[in-house]
Protein backbone atom coordinates (compact mmCIF):
# COMPACT_ATOMS: atom_id res chain seq x y z
CA UNK A 1 0.00 0.00 0.00
CA UNK A 2 1.50 3.40 -0.68
CA UNK A 3 0.53 6.61 0.20
CA UNK A 4 -1.72 7.36 -2.84
CA UNK A 5 -3.62 4.14 -2.48
CA UNK A 6 -7.31 4.71 -2.06
CA UNK A 7 -7.44 8.54 -4.44
CA UNK A 8 -9.06 6.18 -7.29
CA UNK A 9 -12.11 5.96 -5.27
CA UNK A 10 -12.10 9.85 -4.04
CA UNK A 11 -11.47 10.43 -8.44
CA UNK A 12 -14.79 8.79 -9.11
CA UNK A 13 -16.63 10.86 -6.53
CA UNK A 14 -16.10 14.64 -7.20
CA UNK A 15 -16.51 17.33 -10.11
CA UNK A 16 -13.46 17.91 -11.78
CA UNK A 17 -10.46 15.72 -12.12
CA UNK A 18 -7.98 18.03 -10.62
CA UNK A 19 -9.97 18.90 -8.01
CA UNK A 20 -10.54 15.27 -7.07
CA UNK A 21 -6.94 14.76 -7.05
CA UNK A 22 -6.43 17.67 -5.36
CA UNK A 23 -9.12 16.51 -2.37
CA UNK A 24 -7.50 13.10 -2.06
CA UNK A 25 -3.95 14.57 -1.49
CA UNK A 26 -5.81 16.45 0.92
CA UNK A 27 -7.06 14.03 2.96
CA UNK A 28 -3.56 11.83 3.05
CA UNK A 29 -1.60 15.28 3.78
CA UNK A 30 -4.12 16.27 6.65
CA UNK A 31 -4.08 12.40 8.01
CA UNK A 32 -0.32 13.06 8.01
CA UNK A 33 0.77 10.16 5.24
CA UNK A 34 2.99 12.71 3.76
CA UNK A 35 6.00 14.42 6.20
CA UNK A 36 6.37 18.23 6.19
CA UNK A 37 8.50 19.12 3.08
CA UNK A 38 8.43 15.45 1.43
CA UNK A 39 7.82 16.14 -2.03
CA UNK A 40 5.04 15.37 -3.79
CA UNK A 41 5.79 13.92 -7.17
CA UNK A 42 3.89 14.71 -10.45
CA UNK A 43 4.50 12.01 -12.79
CA UNK A 44 4.25 9.29 -9.93
CA UNK A 45 0.97 10.39 -9.41
CA UNK A 46 -0.29 10.86 -12.78
CA UNK A 47 0.99 7.12 -13.45
CA UNK A 48 -0.60 6.23 -10.10
CA UNK A 49 -4.15 7.83 -10.97
CA UNK A 50 -4.03 7.25 -14.84
CA UNK A 51 -4.16 11.03 -15.56
CA UNK A 52 -2.03 13.23 -17.24
CA UNK A 53 0.24 15.53 -15.59
CA UNK A 54 -1.03 18.73 -16.63
CA UNK A 55 -3.97 17.45 -14.40
CA UNK A 56 -1.84 17.04 -11.73
CA UNK A 57 0.03 20.45 -11.76
CA UNK A 58 -3.27 21.90 -11.85
CA UNK A 59 -4.19 19.41 -8.48
CA UNK A 60 -1.29 20.71 -7.32
CA UNK A 61 -2.21 24.84 -7.50
CA UNK A 62 -5.39 24.00 -6.08
CA UNK A 63 -3.25 22.46 -2.89
CA UNK A 64 -0.83 25.65 -3.01
CA UNK A 65 -4.01 28.14 -2.96
CA UNK A 66 -5.14 26.01 0.17
CA UNK A 67 -1.86 26.11 2.19
CA UNK A 68 -0.77 22.98 2.18
CA UNK A 69 2.46 23.05 -0.18
CA UNK A 70 4.52 25.64 -1.69
CA UNK A 71 6.40 25.26 -5.01
CA UNK A 72 10.23 25.30 -4.65
CA UNK A 73 12.73 25.54 -7.19
CA UNK A 74 13.78 22.84 -8.52
CA UNK A 75 11.98 20.29 -6.26
CA UNK A 76 8.30 21.53 -7.46
CA UNK A 77 5.72 20.78 -4.97
CA UNK A 78 6.29 19.84 -1.18
CA UNK A 79 4.18 19.56 1.69
CA UNK A 80 4.60 22.95 3.83
CA UNK A 81 6.99 22.59 6.60
CA UNK A 82 5.12 25.26 9.72
CA UNK A 83 7.68 27.95 11.29
CA UNK A 84 6.48 29.32 14.02
CA UNK A 85 6.08 32.63 12.18
CA UNK A 86 3.19 30.89 10.41
CA UNK A 87 1.19 29.80 13.02
CA UNK A 88 1.74 33.00 14.88
CA UNK A 89 0.08 34.90 11.79
CA UNK A 90 -2.27 31.54 11.04
CA UNK A 91 -3.64 31.90 14.77
CA UNK A 92 -3.43 35.69 15.22
CA UNK A 93 -5.94 35.93 12.09
CA UNK A 94 -8.37 33.69 13.37
CA UNK A 95 -8.47 35.19 17.14
CA UNK A 96 -9.49 38.77 15.65
CA UNK A 97 -12.01 36.79 13.46
CA UNK A 98 -13.75 35.22 16.32
CA UNK A 99 -13.60 37.92 19.07
CA UNK A 100 -15.24 40.15 16.52
CA UNK A 101 -17.74 37.54 15.96
CA UNK A 102 -18.19 37.47 19.65
CA UNK A 103 -18.38 41.16 20.26
CA UNK A 104 -22.11 41.35 21.32
CA UNK A 105 -24.19 38.37 22.39
CA UNK A 106 -25.27 35.87 19.73
CA UNK A 107 -29.31 35.51 19.37
CA UNK A 108 -31.31 33.41 17.35
CA UNK A 109 -30.54 32.18 14.32
CA UNK A 110 -26.75 32.67 14.68
CA UNK A 111 -27.09 31.07 18.70
CA UNK A 112 -29.05 28.38 17.00
CA UNK A 113 -26.27 27.57 14.30
CA UNK A 114 -23.43 27.49 17.01
CA UNK A 115 -25.40 25.35 19.22
CA UNK A 116 -25.91 22.90 16.30
CA UNK A 117 -22.47 23.07 15.57
CA UNK A 118 -21.55 22.71 19.34
CA UNK A 119 -23.74 19.28 19.17
CA UNK A 120 -22.31 18.06 16.20
CA UNK A 121 -18.68 18.54 18.03
CA UNK A 122 -20.31 16.78 21.30
CA UNK A 123 -21.19 14.03 18.84
CA UNK A 124 -18.09 13.40 16.71
CA UNK A 125 -16.11 12.96 20.46
CA UNK A 126 -18.02 8.99 19.90
CA UNK A 127 -16.62 7.95 16.66
CA UNK A 128 -13.27 8.47 18.48
CA UNK A 129 -11.61 9.47 14.65
CA UNK A 130 -9.13 11.86 15.16
CA UNK A 131 -10.68 13.58 11.34
CA UNK A 132 -14.10 13.44 12.43
CA UNK A 133 -13.33 15.24 15.87
CA UNK A 134 -11.20 17.83 14.19
CA UNK A 135 -13.57 18.57 11.28
CA UNK A 136 -16.23 19.20 14.00
CA UNK A 137 -14.21 21.23 15.70
CA UNK A 138 -13.51 23.51 12.81
CA UNK A 139 -17.31 23.11 11.89
CA UNK A 140 -18.11 25.12 15.37
CA UNK A 141 -15.43 27.66 15.24
CA UNK A 142 -16.71 28.26 11.32
CA UNK A 143 -20.32 28.49 12.86
CA UNK A 144 -19.24 31.70 15.06
CA UNK A 145 -17.53 33.29 12.27
CA UNK A 146 -20.34 33.35 10.15
CA UNK A 147 -21.94 35.49 12.74
CA UNK A 148 -20.35 38.16 11.48
CA UNK A 149 -22.69 37.57 8.41
CA UNK A 150 -20.37 38.28 5.75
CA UNK A 151 -19.97 35.38 2.85
CA UNK A 152 -16.51 37.03 2.28
CA UNK A 153 -15.17 36.99 5.62
CA UNK A 154 -16.18 32.97 5.75
CA UNK A 155 -14.71 31.96 2.35
CA UNK A 156 -11.30 33.76 3.95
CA UNK A 157 -11.75 31.63 6.94
CA UNK A 158 -12.97 28.30 5.20
CA UNK A 159 -9.35 29.14 3.84
CA UNK A 160 -7.63 29.42 7.39
CA UNK A 161 -10.01 26.02 8.37
CA UNK A 162 -7.84 24.12 5.39
CA UNK A 163 -4.25 25.04 7.44
CA UNK A 164 -5.94 24.92 10.80
CA UNK A 165 -6.91 21.32 10.21
CA UNK A 166 -3.30 20.48 9.28
CA UNK A 167 -2.29 21.59 12.48
CA UNK A 168 -5.38 20.47 14.84
CA UNK A 169 -4.44 17.23 12.98
CA UNK A 170 -0.75 16.91 14.19
CA UNK A 171 -1.88 18.19 17.66
CA UNK A 172 -4.50 15.44 17.71
CA UNK A 173 -2.46 12.69 17.07
CA UNK A 174 0.69 14.34 18.97
CA UNK A 175 -1.75 14.67 22.23
CA UNK A 176 -3.61 11.38 21.20
CA UNK A 177 -7.14 13.24 22.16
CA UNK A 178 -8.62 10.40 20.03
CA UNK A 179 -7.97 8.14 23.07
CA UNK A 180 -10.00 10.64 25.34
CA UNK A 181 -11.97 12.63 23.41
CA UNK A 182 -14.23 14.41 25.79
CA UNK A 183 -11.00 16.44 26.94
CA UNK A 184 -11.61 18.32 23.65
CA UNK A 185 -15.10 19.15 24.27
CA UNK A 186 -14.41 20.38 27.71
CA UNK A 187 -11.98 22.68 26.29
CA UNK A 188 -15.18 24.39 24.26
CA UNK A 189 -16.99 24.11 27.65
CA UNK A 190 -16.53 27.52 28.94
CA UNK A 191 -16.85 29.22 25.94
CA UNK A 192 -20.17 28.18 24.63
CA UNK A 193 -21.36 28.65 28.62
CA UNK A 194 -20.27 32.06 28.09
CA UNK A 195 -22.21 32.50 24.55
CA UNK A 196 -25.42 31.00 26.29
CA UNK A 197 -25.44 33.37 28.82
CA UNK A 198 -25.03 36.14 26.46
CA UNK A 199 -21.78 37.84 28.39
CA UNK A 200 -19.94 38.81 25.10
CA UNK A 201 -17.12 39.99 27.11
CA UNK A 202 -16.59 37.08 28.46
CA UNK A 203 -17.04 34.79 25.20
CA UNK A 204 -14.15 37.01 23.79
CA UNK A 205 -11.97 35.89 26.92
CA UNK A 206 -12.82 32.73 26.61
CA UNK A 207 -12.31 31.99 22.72
CA UNK A 208 -9.31 34.18 22.77
CA UNK A 209 -7.69 32.05 25.85
CA UNK A 210 -8.36 28.68 23.96
CA UNK A 211 -7.03 30.07 20.55
CA UNK A 212 -3.86 31.08 22.52
CA UNK A 213 -3.55 28.21 24.26
CA UNK A 214 -4.14 25.74 20.88
CA UNK A 215 -1.82 28.14 19.21
CA UNK A 216 1.22 27.54 22.23
CA UNK A 217 0.68 23.47 22.32
CA UNK A 218 1.02 23.65 18.19
CA UNK A 219 4.49 25.59 18.76
CA UNK A 220 5.58 23.21 21.44
CA UNK A 221 4.94 19.95 18.79
CA UNK A 222 6.51 21.77 16.03
CA UNK A 223 9.55 22.91 18.68
CA UNK A 224 9.70 18.96 19.74
CA UNK A 225 9.75 18.05 15.96
CA UNK A 226 12.76 20.33 15.35
CA UNK A 227 14.58 18.71 18.14
CA UNK A 228 13.39 15.09 16.82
Amino acid sequence: MTALDGLDGLVARRTTTAQQVADGLSERILAGVFRPGERLRESAIATELGIARNTVREAMRLLEHGGLVRFEVNRGAVIISPTPETVEELYTARERLETAALAAPLTGDRLAAVEEAYAGLDSATASHERADIVAADLAFHAAIVAALGSSRIDAFYAGLTRELRFYLMALSAYEREYENPRKVVGEHEPLMEAIRAGDAQRAQREVSHHIASNAERVQRILAAYDEG
